[in-house]
């Protein structure tokens, strides 16, 4: 399983992105893709998850301005962001969790400044 992000960029407070990550491949019908970031100077952690039948979790920080949402028939998952703050500034990496085995996609640098 290949994946490709997309959707990074520079945004200022309060603003809103769009990530995306297309997954080609041995496409497993059970499995879970999340989105999850690393900050300069600190471990990586998930932000959002949805299974293949389109059960979702988010950290605690992004509810209620964060939807991870996904299209089976494409293969792709996406991370709509809203309301975003200088703490969201991160890389963001897409994540497919297949059975027995995971792929990380390249991330994609989010920075929210004014």
């Amino acid at each position: 399983v290949q994946l490709q992000a997309s959707g990074g960029g520079l945004v200022q407070p309060g603003g809103s992105l769009r990530l995306s990550c297309a997954a080609s491949g041995s496409i497993s019908s059970i499995n879970v893709m999340g989105w999850y970031r690393q900050a300069p100077g600190k471990q990586r952690d998930v932000v959002a998850t949805i299974t293949s039948t389109g059960s979702t979790t988010y950290v605690d920080s992004v509810k209620g301005r964060f939807t991870i949402s996904r299209d089976n028939a494409k293969n792709t998952v996406v991370l709509q962001m809203n309301s975003l703050k200088p703490e969201d500034t991160a890389v963001y990496y897409c994540k497919y969790i297949g059975v027995g085995f995971d792929t990380w996609g390249q991330g994609t640098l989010v920075t929210v400044s004014s």
